[in-house]
C-alpha cells in the first residue's frame, strides 16, 4: 500500500516539476501524465498547477535580476538580446493586443509560447501583477484543455 502511494506522488511530483519547467510547461507534461497512467483530467489540472508556479517568481523577480545582470561585462549583451527577442516576438503582441495578447500568447500550444514567454513579456512591458497573472492564469487553462484534448485522443489513435 505504501509503495503504491509513493509510486502515484512520485508520478504526481514528476508531472508537476516537469510542467514547472521552461520551454516543455504543460504541453509536454500533459502527455508525460497520460503516458504515465494518470487520467486526462488529472494530468492536467497537475499540470496547469506545476505551470504555474514560476509566474509570480518571473514577474516579480525578473527585471531586477535583467536590470543587474546588464551591468556586468559578461551578462549584458545576452540580456539586451533575450529582452529584444522577447519583446519583438510574443511581446509585439502582447504590447498591440494587451491583456487578450497575452491570454492568446499562452494559450497557443507552440514553442515559444506559453507561461514563462508571457510571464516574461507581461514583466518586460510592466503589465501589473493583478491583470498579468490571471491573463496568464486564463490563457494556460487554455493550453490545458487543448492539450490534454489533444493528447488524449492521440493516446486513443496509438492503442493508450
Amino acid at each position: 500500500m505504501i509503495d503504491t502511494l509513493v509510486n502515484f506522488l512520485t508520478v504526481e511530483f514528476a508531472v508537476l516539476f516537469t510542467a514547472a519547467l521552461p520551454i516543455i510547461e504543460l504541453r509536454g507534461a500533459i502527455p508525460v501524465g497520460i503516458s504515465l497512467g494518470l487520467s486526462p483530467m488529472h494530468a492536467a489540472v497537475l499540470s496547469l498547477i506545476g505551470s504555474m508556479i514560476p509566474v509570480p517568481f518571473i514577474l516579480y523577480t525578473i527585471r531586477p535580476i535583467f536590470n543587474y545582470l546588464k551591468t556586468t561585462k559578461t551578462f549584458n549583451k545576452l540580456i539586451h538580446k533575450i529582452t529584444h527577442h522577447s519583446l519583438e516576438g510574443t511581446g509585439g503582441k502582447v504590447q498591440k493586443y494587451g491583456v487578450l495578447g497575452l491570454i492568446v500568447v499562452v494559450a497557443i500550444p507552440l514553442p515559444g509560447t506559453g507561461v514563462w514567454s508571457g510571464s516574461l513579456a507581461a514583466a518586460l512591458l510592466n503589465i501589473r501583477f493583478k491583470w498579468a497573472f490571471p491573463a496568464i492564469l486564463v490563457g494556460n487553462i487554455i493550453a490545458a484543455y487543448a492539450v490534454m484534448t489533444i493528447s488524449s485522443g492521440a493516446f486513443r489513435l496509438f492503442g493508450g
